[in-house]
């Protein structure tokens, strides 16, 4: 139990999962002022910013403030990191939905369990790529352009590149953002975040 405390500590659990509860009454209240029962379509920036401000509070907590430390443990890793990262990522996917109750063909819980993994998958890899304090800039640049240009895109690949902004049905913007999430956590969960700070000086 202790180790247990410790490691919530050291990721600053406590802090993250506070932000997914601000979330959620956030994504409540936003879709009580769009009045989205009146028009699932409105439902869209909800179910496209609220995955994004949870996979980045998730992003931050995958950073480990001794990793040097970490290298010497015993046990690998990887099973911790990928518990970690599927804990929270469950936690969100169960906490967001109700925020956007029915219409599961268009922009209901579907599209949003869908986001979050999506969203999630790329903070992963950009954590393990770019270390965690920059892991929510991918997903922010991604979402963000394509929430700005994707409105008018139609057909089969539209489905797939612009799956942040696909109703919850297509199937297309499943697989592609199961696929990111697949790939982000196996990322993350082999290599661990990307160590920041200065390099060593080398000679050679």
């Amino acid at each position: 139990m202790n180790g247990l405390v410790l490691y919530a500590r050291s990721r600053a659990l406590p802090l993250t999962l506070a932000t997914l509860a601000g979330t959620t009454a956030f994504a409540v209240w936003a879709a009580g002022r769009l009045d989205s029962y009146l028009d699932p379509d409105r439902r869209m920036p909800i179910v496209a910013l609220a995955p994004l401000l949870a996979s980045a509070a998730i992003g931050t907590s995958l950073h480990a403030a001794s990793a040097e430390l970490d290298a010497t443990a015993v046990r690998p890793w990887w099973p911790r990191r990928l518990a970690h990262l599927l804990v929270l990522t469950a936690l969100a996917a169960a906490l967001l939905p109700p925020a956007v109750l029915g219409h599961t063909q268009t922009f209901g819980p579907p599209a949003m369990i869908r986001n979050v993994l999506g969203c999630t998958g790329v903070t992963a890899t950009a954590a393990a790529l770019l270390g965690a304090r920059l892991s929510w800039l991918p997903a922010f640049a991604y979402v963000s352009a394509v929430y700005l240009g994707g409105h008018g895109a139609h057909g089969r690949a539209a489905t797939v590149w612009a799956w942040p902004m696909q109703p919850g049905a297509e199937r297309g913007a499943w697989v592609a953002a199961f696929t990111l999430f697949v790939l982000g956590a196996a990322l993350y969960s082999v290599r661990g975040e990307r160590r920041e700070g200065p390099r060593p000086l080398s000679w050679a």
